[in-house]
């Protein structure tokens, strides 16, 4: 069953499509039907920048389990990270 449900986010990072890297600003994510994986539903995230048009967008189909998993390996990962070292945040270092 589908939920009509999309959760959107505002994103600062990079994806690369067809036509290669672009900046990412927008995130949605819904339980729906895939368009090319091999189940009944699937967790579908998309990656996107509306203003460079369709052709700047990502697009994933994950099982339930898999999007799971993800998340986990995520939160592993920003864990053994120190904290920061990723943000989108400007570190000023005293010289």
């Amino acid at each position: 069953m589908c939920t009509y449900v999309t959760e959107k986010i505002e994103l600062d990072g990079a994806g690369k499509g067809g036509s290669g890297w672009f900046t990412l600003s927008e995130g949605a994510v819904y339980v729906d039907h895939p368009y090319h994986a091999c189940h009944e539903h699937t967790v579908n995230i998309d990656f996107t920048n509306p203003a460079d048009g369709p052709s700047a967008r990502v697009a994933v189909e994950l099982t339930e389990e898999s999007a799971l998993a993800l998340i986990e390996a995520i939160q592993k990962a920003l864990a053994a990270a120190p904290a920061g070292l990723a943000s989108g945040r400007r570190h000023v270092t005293s010289s």
